[in-house]
């Protein structure tokens, strides 16, 4: 399994002001991140544009973005629930036992033994921690929170992670 070329780190949330500047709700740890950049890809219903960051300013959770060419509220309406993307090359190296969202999606979900127990299909994040969220064959979902007990080895190349499963939290 290949992991994520691209990484996305904030999705339009709805135009700031009236000069194209617009709201976005981060999806990285690093707000600083949006400074950094200089460049991103906006994707949106699977159209993508390089676009320049003209612009940052912090707000409550939120980061106001000025984008190359959007330079009216009607233009900033567009991009609205666009996601906003960079190569893997521009992000920050990972620590050991972090990973990104994206090389988790979609890997088969093993026990020790190598019982199969279903799909991550979603990344939660919590305050305490982020929570997995893995489609079990059966159709029910688990819910494993990503802590070294329980998230004992991704091979995203393979595409499998090794878990275990704390007792009380299955059913």
């Amino acid at each position: 399994m290949a992991r994520t070329e691209f990484l996305r780190i904030g999705v339009v949330t709805s135009p700031h002001g009236v000069r194209g500047e617009v709201r976005v709700y981060p999806t990285t740890d690093e707000i600083s991140r949006f400074s950094e950049v200089g460049t991103l890809l906006l994707e949106k219903e699977g159209v993508r544009s390089l676009r320049t960051i003209e612009s940052v300013k912090q707000l409550k959770g939120m980061v106001a973005l000025k984008l190359s060419g959007i330079d009216s509220v009607e233009e900033a309406e567009t991009i609205r629930n666009a996601d906003l993307l960079i190569r893997r090359d521009q992000s920050s190296p990972l620590k050991e036992g972090q990973y990104f969202i994206g090389d988790l999606l979609d890997l088969l979900a093993v026990r020790e033994d190598g019982t199969e127990v279903g799909t991550v299909e979603d990344v939660l994040k919590t305050g305490a921690n982020s929570v997995l969220v893995i489609k079990k064959k059966d159709g029910k979902e688990l819910l494993l929170p990503v802590i070294p007990d329980c998230v004992l080895s991704v091979d995203s190349d393979e595409g499998i992670m090794t878990i275990h499963v704390l007792p009380g939290l299955e059913d």
